[in-house]
Parts: structure tokens; sequence; C-alpha cells
């Protein structure tokens, strides 16, 4: 009766109406910021421009008198070009991890959202290859200030410097990648999703070897260990993004790939801690104009490493809550924040990627 008669009355019933069955879900903000996939990945490209950008004028050497440089469009082209070519090389190599998370025991449901996995990753490869392409033409303008490089002179450039010579293979691998990422396009997964990723590893791992800074005395050891650096840091970062991106809006396939990139991500966090943070403090303690601890503050390079350890403090410290809280009720299909946390992570993984960028043009100089 009391129920009827507020409804005659005219007055608002007091209970909350229940969702029905089948109704839409809250949209997903990734990160708490941006609704579309799409529009979130720019900006974890912009994070990590914007940190290469702002690391490369706060490292800058003083102008030297009566010796010419190169204009500001080479000075921050080069870092900017180098961070979209390791932002689009890893999202090329977390793409073909993806379809190893989702697996193939449901293709009904998994072919979906991979056919737009293979699509996106035509469009990753080709921006690797061209930022790779444009980083040897501005770092031959680099050596020449104030003309235009011909191409001959980017020819002798890669004939003679190791960097341009890395560059030539990674954008060979990026095309490459094109054609393997076109080829799945048309033939699915009868193009194995082992052979895309690992070649999209393989073309980061040149990059290491002429681009970073490196002491001689423990050469073979740092190179080593900046290889099993870049390849685990390339399958942390891509495959999350890929396993985010895709399938958050997926609960039933997030069950099952997130917790198989959670084992993965687990044992990249450690190798790339310990390798990072050995062969940055290694180029430090063998430096002969500096010394430790001081130097972790009074150089470039030590300043570099700080913020680049900063930011893999942060991101693990996500990954722990990620895997603790939300991982079991993921597993039984349950709504999280994942989007939110995991999409901070990418974020200040965006962060990391540029200062390493800026790392591996700086040496072990004072300020």
């Amino acid at each position: 009766m009391t129920s009827s008669s507020t409804r005659r009355s005219g007055q608002p019933s007091r209970s909350r109406p229940r969702r029905p069955a089948g109704a839409e879900q809250p949209p997903v903000r990734f990160a708490g910021l941006v609704r579309g996939g799409a529009t979130f990945m720019a900006l974890v490209v912009g994070a990590a421009a914007v940190a290469a950008l702002v690391g490369t004028a706060g490292t800058a050497d003083p102008a030297v008198v009566g010796l010419a440089a190169p204009g500001p469009l080479v000075e921050f082209g080069i870092p900017v070009m180098r961070t979209l070519l390791d932002v689009a090389a890893v999202a090329t190599a977390g793409l073909g991890l993806l379809s190893r998370f989702i697996g193939f025991d449901d293709p009904d449901r998994a072919e979906p959202v991979l056919r737009r996995v293979r699509r996106v990753a035509v469009w990753t490869a080709a921006a690797w290859a061209a930022a790779a392409l444009t980083s040897i033409v501005l770092l031959t303008a680099e050596l020449q200030p104030g003309s235009v490089p011909s191409p001959a002179d980017v020819w002798r450039y890669i004939g003679n410097i190791p960097a341009g010579k890395g560059l030539l293979l990674s954008a060979a691998c990026a095309l490459a990648s094109v054609w393997l990422a076109r080829l799945a396009v048309r033939h699915g997964e009868r193009v194995p999703a082992e052979l895309r990723t690992g070649l999209a590893l393989f073309g980061l791992l040149p990059l290491p070897l002429t681009g970073h800074a490196s002491n001689w005395q423990y050469h073979d050891l740092s190179m080593v260990l900046m290889e099993l650096h870049v390849v685990t840091a390339s399958a942390w970062a891509g495959g999350l993004g890929a396993v985010i991106v895709f399938l958050v809006r997926r609960p039933d396939l997030l069950a099952v790939a997130l917790p198989r990139f959670s084992r993965l991500a687990t044992w990249c966090v450690v190798a790339v801690g310990v390798t990072g943070l050995f062969t940055g403090i290694l180029e430090l303690a063998l430096s002969p104009l500096t010394e430790l601890p001081s130097s972790l503050w009074t150089t470039r390079y030590g300043v570099l490493i700080l913020a680049k350890t900063l930011c893999m403090v942060v991101v693990a410290v996500i990954a722990v809550v990620v895997r603790t809280r939300f991982l079991p009720h993921i597993a039984n299909r349950q709504r999280t924040a994942v989007a939110l946390w995991c999409g901070w992570e990418l974020i200040v993984l965006a962060v990391a990627f540029g200062v390493a960028v800026v790392l591996t043009r700086s040496s072990v100089t004072l300020y």
C-alpha cells in the first residue's frame, strides 16, 4: 500500500533502480583520463617524447664559441625520432605477443580482436621504419651543421659510423615486420606470432650496441646486460600495452591473457631492474672523472639514472598492486580499476623510455 500510494502521489521512490542484466557497463577510462585506446596510445607516445625533450634540454652541453652547432630541429629531432622508433618497435613486439597471451582455445572469441591487432601492427611497424630512416638523416645532419645532408652524405654516414649501420639494420627489420604483418592480415595466425615478435625484438638489439654510452673495460659484459635489458623491457612494456588497450573491455579474454602476461612480466621486472641499475652504476664507477656515490647527483648521467630508477620503482609498485589486488578478480571476470592503474603504469614506462633515449646520448660529465 505504501509503495502504491507513493507512486500515485508522484513522490520518487527511495530504492535505487537495478541495472538490468546485459546493460551497458560504465565506460573505461585509461589512466582515468581518456576513453579511446588510440587516444590513450597517443598520450603514451606524447609522454615519452616530452620526457626525451625535457631530458635533452636539461642535459645539453653549453655552446662552444666559434664552433657551429646543429639547429634545434636536429638537436631535438634526434631524441624524438629515437623515442618514436623505440615505442613503435616495442608496440610491434607487444602486438605479436598478444596472440600468445590470448591463445587459440576459443578462436570465435579471439579472432575478432586479433584481426584488429594485426592491422594495427602494420602501422606500428611502418612508423618504426620511418623513425629509423629519419634518425639516420638527422644524425648525418648533426655532423655537418648548417647544411642539408645529401643522399651521398647519408650513405657515407652509414658506411663510416656504427650507429648508422645499426639504425639501417633496425629499419630493415621494421620493413620486414611490415611485410609479415600484412601477411598476417591476410592469412591470420598461419604467420607465427613468435616470428613477428622475435623480428621486432631483434630489430631493437643493434641500437644499444651502437648508441649507448659504455665503458671499454667491461664492454662485453655491459653489452650483454644491455641487450637483456632492452629485450625484457620491450616485452614488458609492449605486452602490457597490447593487453590493456585491446582487452580491457573484453573481460573474458582479459581473464585469460593478463595472468599469462603477469607471469612473464614478473621476470621482466626483475631483469630490467637488475640489468639497468648494474650497467648504470658500472658506467659511473669506471669513470676517471668522478666517484660514487656523488656522481649520481653531480653528473648528467647520474641524474638520468636516478630519474629512470624512480620511474622503474613506480611501475614496479603499480605492477605489484595489480598482481595482488586485481588479478584474482580479473581471473573471475569481475570489473576492476585495472585500466586506471595499468594506464598510469604505461605512462610512467613511456617516460622511462624517453629518459633512456637521453641516457644513450649522455656521457659521465659534471654539470
